[in-house]
């Protein structure tokens, strides 16, 4: 059995978040452990409340999961603030935790922030460095990067931008580009490739990062090469849309049993 560790924020609505990710972890098989950051009253229509969780519990989750089971893989998702930031990479570091998925969750769907500018610079400079792979959104990208990237053109400028922060590779996820398809771009310090699906009309999008993060977790926990993955998370996340359940009134959660 193969053991995933989770660090990221408690989704009231299951969609998103640590709710999210352990059914993806179970999808393919693989034993989910967690180690919650925050914990937020949420649901389809928006997030109504957020409480950060004291980073020295968050250290001491992923402390006791690291002293009773092996962590094959692990990824991180909403931390909150730099001091959480710290006390995850602390811990990654204690611990050897590798591989190791960043999903930097800094904008609100609605383009609003999440993270203070001090844990965005704590993200760069803490956590970059011990990722194998980071998944921005173009949003986040461009937030990390202080510029704008309108184009897939732009976008792959930017993902070789963000492999310069210290990640060992960086896709850059293209749902918030224009197009037919969704192109995902994948920096290694080997080029760019690019990973493409139909784009899926549907409003039910929530969790779809973390979902996607999850997924690519849960394949490396199982050896699976980077490159091979990507390819199959983003195969199950196109999967997970085109069959979402419809549930809520507002951005409603994926098929995570897809």
């Amino acid at each position: 059995m193969r053991v995933a560790l989770t660090i990221a924020g408690s989704d009231s609505g299951g969609g998103a978040g640590v709710q999210a990710d352990l059914k993806t972890f179970f999808r393919f098989g693989v034993y989910g452990t967690s180690a919650l950051t925050l914990v937020t009253a949420q649901n389809t229509l928006g997030v109504q409340r957020v409480e950060l969780l004291p980073p020295e519990l968050v250290y001491q989750q992923i402390q006791s999961v690291a002293e009773d089971f092996p962590i094959h893989a692990a990824k991180t998702g909403a931390l909150g603030s730099a001091a959480i930031v710290a006390a995850v990479a602390q811990g990654v570091e204690r611990y050897g935790i590798h591989p190791l998925v960043v999903d930097p969750v800094m904008v609100a769907k609605g383009g609003d922030p999440l993270l203070a500018p001090e844990a965005v610079r704590a993200l760069k400079e803490r956590l970059f460095p011990l990722a194998s792979l980071i998944t921005p959104n173009r949003l986040e990208a461009e937030a990390l990067l202080q510029r704008p990237i309108p184009t897939l053109r732009e976008a792959e400028e930017a993902a070789m931008a963000l492999l310069a922060l210290g990640p060992k590779a960086v896709l850059l996820k293209g749902g918030h580009f224009a197009g037919a398809e969704a192109v995902d771009l994948l920096a290694t310090p080997r080029g760019i490739l690019a990973f493409r699906a139909p784009r899926i009309p549907t409003r039910n999008t929530h969790g779809t990062g973390c979902t996607l993060s999850a997924a690519i977790a849960a394949l490396l926990a199982l050896g699976k090469p980077l490159e091979e993955a990507v390819a199959g998370a983003k195969a199950y996340l196109t999967r997970a849309l085109e069959t979402a359940p419809g549930l809520g009134r507002g951005h409603g959660p994926l098929n995570h049993l897809a």
